[in-house]
């Protein structure tokens, strides 16, 4: 078995293109699986991964709780609320304390970019990084373009347009790196005070018209506006967001083609896109939410091999 060119998962910067098909093509047989009356597979049964979340999830924590049973692997759950870090211990030694009841793996969402990155420096342990601050989101990143490949197969030569909160996002940019590395095009939209001043020398396009993105793009991927990370108002209002950047049915019915549309979650149902389209034939959410647990599942496989 062929495996990926790194010992931890902290971005989508550190993989190959070998890496993304290796992990694609890992994920297609556990996706199979998944579809099985029996939807498990003992393939990690010795292995004890330690989900380690210092920052609220739901969906990424679920999600890789889920791929970790499934696999047969035995879990340990922490919150830092519940935990010796509001004490004031430090992540190294709350990390290395967890290590020491001989867990093999670490999961690890922390509010701080590169967490993940110190993490690994610093512990005996492979780390995969569920989301570090505004910085990366690999997975999410991952399951995304797995699912777009899903629809469309090959990246090659696609036009995908990142649209809403592109400055506190942590899967606009890991989004950027998978997309280009599989040959896609990108394109990010939203307000100009929402897109960082530095994207465009990552080689992507930038536009502020919401309906110019739309016609450029093949597939939108509609970012949920984070405003418990905005210290400031970024906008006047959200009404004022959702007339020049919400997406409606009638927006989509008024393009020329028909484009796929995504939303890493959780939506806001009514600002970034309406129930309408959430829930319409084009929309591909439920789709990535499922496509999580096999790519989950095969990052975390490749990696305890």
């Amino acid at each position: 078995m062929s495996l990926l060119s790194t010992p931890h998962l902290i971005g989508i910067k550190g993989l190959s293109r070998a890496d993304i098909d290796l992990i694609f093509s890992t994920a297609d047989n556990f996706k199979e699986v998944l579809n099985r009356p029996i939807k498990k597979v003992p393939s990690l049964r010795d292995l004890t991964i330690a989900n380690l979340f210092f920052e609220n999830s739901t969906r990424t924590r679920l999600s890789f709780e889920l791929a970790e049973k499934r696999l047969s692997a035995d879990i340990i759950n922490f919150s830092a609320s519940s935990s010796s870090v509001s004490k004031g211990e430090t992540l190294i030694d709350t990390v290395n304390n967890i290590l020491a009841m001989k867990t093999d793996m670490v999961v690890m969402r922390h509010p701080n970019a590169g967490a993940a990155l110190f993490l690994s420096k610093h512990v005996k342990s492979k780390i995969i990084n569920a989301g570090d601050g505004a910085h990366e989101h690999p997975t999410q990143a991952l399951l995304d373009a797995f699912s777009i490949r899903g629809k469309v197969g090959d990246l090659g030569g696609k036009k995908v347009d990142i649209m809403g909160d592109i400055l506190h996002s942590r899967v606009a940019l890991s989004n950027i790196f998978c997309l280009q590395k599989l040959g896609a095009e990108v394109m990010v939209c939203g307000p100009a005070t929402l897109i960082p001043k530095y994207i465009s020398s990552l080689g992507v396009k930038v536009e502020t018209d919401l309906r110019k993105a739309l016609e450029w793009c093949d597939v939108a991927n509609m970012l949920r506006i984070q405003l418990e990370r905005q210290d400031i108002r970024y906008f006047p209002t959200i009404r004022e967001y959702v007339m020049q950047y919400g997406l409606t049915k009638e927006i989509l019915n008024s393009l020329k083609k028909e484009i796929i549309v995504m939303h890493p979650g959780p939506i806001n149902r009514g600002v970034e896109i309406t129930s309408e389209v959430a829930d319409s034939s084009q929309s591909i959410i439920l789709e990535q939410v499922e496509n999580g647990v096999a790519i989950r599942m095969a990052v975390i496989y490749l990696l305890a091999s």
